[in-house]
C-alpha cells in the first residue's frame, strides 16, 4: 500500500462551496480500481489549506487507474475551480513495523 498526499490551497472565498463539492470529487477518486481508502484534513493554522490523503493499493494503480484516464480532469472539474493554485502530489511508503 502507499499513500498519495495531495497539498490542496483553496481560495478563502471558495472554501465552503470547496468543502460542500468535495465528496463528488472524493466518490471519483474511490470509484478507480486500486482504491483502498482516504481522508481529508484541514489545516488549523492556514486557512484555505488541504491535506487529501489516499491509499492506493501502488504507485502504478493511481497512476493508471486515475492520472491517466478520464477520471483525472472529471475530478479537477469537480473541485479544480476552487483551488488557489494545482495541487502538489507526491507517493508515500510506510517504514513503521515490519517494514523497518
Amino acid at each position: 500500500m502507499i499513500l498519495e498526499v495531495a497539498v490542496m490551497t483553496v481560495r478563502p472565498e471558495c472554501i465552503k462551496d470547496f468543502e460542500s463539492a468535495f465528496p463528488k470529487a472524493a466518490a471519483i477518486s474511490a470509484s478507480c480500481e486500486g482504491y483502498i481508502s482516504h481522508e481529508m484534513q484541514r489545516c488549523i493554522e492556514t486557512k484555505g489549506k488541504y491535506y487529501y490523503m489516499i491509499r492506493w493499493e501502488s504507485v502504478e494503480a493511481h497512476e493508471k487507474n486515475f492520472r491517466q484516464t478520464p477520471k483525472r480532469q472529471q475530478f479537477r472539474d469537480a473541485i479544480g475551480q476552487y483551488w488557489a493554485n494545482p495541487p502538489q502530489a507526491e507517493h508515500f511508503e510506510a517504514i513503521t513495523g515490519a517494514r523497518i
